[in-house]
């Protein structure tokens, strides 16, 4: 069917507000995180339970979103879930305890996660086949825009509110974007009829559950729990072995898949997924490095660092527009995934080179490669995802896609947490050793510093003294932390030098444009 101008443009719209929505709430929360715990009176490790509920709902809808959407119908679905999403921000904003907020946030995540992979469907449905590199293009824009507007929006909130705001200023965007699904949302022939015929799997869905929502909470939870010296950790990692394991087995033998892992078979998409992973990794670990770093060490607001993240960002969102009519013109996206992992090995190695006295624009090149980067590896990869399926596992290969760039991204800030805290521990011992007396810089500035508390304080030598073993004990630690986080920018370039050889095994095959007839089949697939 023949979608009008006017129409096209509100679903384009539609969708990509959604699915900026769903991602900005990904990482919005963690410029918040001090002031929630300090408002509900809890630690700041019991508050990342907020986090933690929202990824692994996140993670335990998204490669079920094919099978609820046949289930319910896509419209209904879609919309159903904007409604609960926008139901549940309302009720975290209005949370007076952990408990509540943390079980309306894994509510929020459960109708968050089926925005992603159900608005790329929809906003898919809306191009020609031709056109659709230009409609990944539009939808990947929302995918580098989320995760980085989070911090931007959560520290001009806090600047200006308090943190119940980063919750309920979903409200008003959920609405409206419902009432334009409602109306502008075409229903697929015999959407939702498939009810009837479907077989609910639900020995999957189990397995699914358990498996990588275990997966994700010893992802999310292992470093703050110290891994496996924690008991829990050492249960829920059983229970994703299990889980996962059991999954795979019974979504490959059964009939009726849950989830349809059999499209793996195809050999572009599994390459895709290791890509994406990676992807993921980068995406997510570099905005969740990058803010610690220049706020624990160079003493940024949460509002400055996610200024900082704005320009640069703006660039590669412009790229989007520009790759995708090259691809769709027939591009090959080989070059494209070239040339973004060797962006981003370049942002990880340039960003490693900073020093304690960097300022914001410092920063503005290193991460335009990243924006640019990721503009030039999402793109692509969104495309190849259902590359060489059958329209019928359009909603299967979408899906895997997504939820596997969701578990880079956990998986990539686990391993940085992880890393982060042994490099700290080694770069602290390191730089005590040479901390001793009788080191003719450390007694300068030693000395220094007990001199500058006498005559500011009118301490005592012992006491000034006190205060100045402190102050360096202050800044060995931040020249710790500097070092730290620098070697964590090369850690996530060492991923994307790894799987690039991997690159030249993609193979495209060349299509001649499809004729009429072929176009009115598709679109009546549709």
């Amino acid at each position: 069917m023949a979608i009008s101008r006017l129409a096209r443009a509100i679903i384009v719209l539609t969708t990509v507000s959604a699915a900026i929505m769903e991602l900005v709430d990904t990482s919005i929360v963690n410029v918040a995180l001090s002031q929630m715990a300090g408002s509900l009176g809890v630690t700041i490790e019991d508050i990342a339970w907020v986090i933690t509920s929202y990824a692994i709902a996140n993670v335990i809808i998204i490669p079920m979103t094919g099978f609820l959407a046949a289930f319910f119908g896509r419209k209904n679905y879609y919309i159903g879930s904007m409604i609960l999403f926008t139901i549940a921000s309302w009720f975290c904003g209005t949370a007076d305890s952990l408990g509540a907020l943390v079980f309306w946030r894994f509510i929020q995540g459960i109708g968050g996660g089926a925005l992603l992979s159900t608005s790329q469907a929809i906003l898919f449905d809306a191009f020609e086949p031709e056109d659709r590199p230009i409609a990944s293009g539009l939808f990947g824009m929302g995918i580098i825009l989320g995760p980085t507007l989070g911090p931007t929006i959560g520290g001009y909130i806090l600047n200006n509110s308090a943190w119940p705001l980063i919750f309920t200023v979903n409200i008003p965007i959920g609405i409206i974007a419902t009432i334009l699904a409602y109306f502008f949302v075409e229903k697929k022939p015999n959407e939702g009829k498939e009810r009837k015929t479907l077989v609910i799997d639900y020995t999957g869905i189990s397995l699914l559950a358990v498996g990588v929502g275990s997966l994700q909470y010893v992802l999310e939870r292992g470093e703050s729990e110290d891994w496996f010296d924690s008991r829990s950790i050492t249960i829920f990692t059983f229970l994703a072995t299990i889980g996962v394991i059991g999954f795979i087995w019974r979504e490959l033998t059964t009939e009726h898949p849950v989830v349809n892992l059999r499209v793996m078979g195809n050999t572009t998409l599994a390459l895709t997924t290791i890509f994406t992973f990676v992807v993921g990794i980068g995406l997510f670990t570099s905005v969740f490095v990058y803010p610690v770093l220049v706020q624990r060490v160079m003493g940024w607001t949460p509002l400055e660092t996610g200024l900082s993240l704005l320009p640069a960002t703006a660039i590669g969102v412009l790229m989007f527009p520009i790759i995708g009519k090259r691809m769709a013109m027939g591009a090959s996206p080989v070059p494209f995934v070239v040339v973004g992992f060797l962006l981003f090995i370049v942002f990880g190695w340039w960003s490693a080179g900073m020093n304690a006295q960097a300022g914001k624009w410092d920063f503005f090149i290193p991460l335009a490669l990243r924006a640019v980067g990721i503009s030039m590896v999402q793109l692509p990869l969104i495309n190849q995802a259902v590359a060489g399926l059958q329209q019928k596992d359009y909603p299967s290969g979408i899906a895997l896609n997504n939820m596997i760039r969701q578990l880079g991204g956990a998986f990539g800030i686990a391993i940085a947490n992880n890393y982060i805290a042994r490099q700290f521990a080694q770069h602290k011992s390191d730089l005590v050793m040479n901390a001793v007396p009788g080191n003719p810089v450390f007694d300068e500035r030693l000395n220094g510093a007990i001199q500058n508390s006498m005559s500011r304080t009118g301490n005592s030598i012992s006491e000034a003294t006190v205060i100045a073993y402190n102050q360096l004990n202050l800044a060995v630690e931040r020249q710790a932390y500097l070092l730290t986080y620098l070697d964590t920018f090369k850690l996530i370039s060492l991923f994307f030098i790894i799987v690039f050889p991997l690159i030249f095994f993609i193979r495209v095959k060349k299509k001649a444009p499809p004729t009429a007839a072929e176009k009115e089949a598709m679109s009546e697939a549709h």
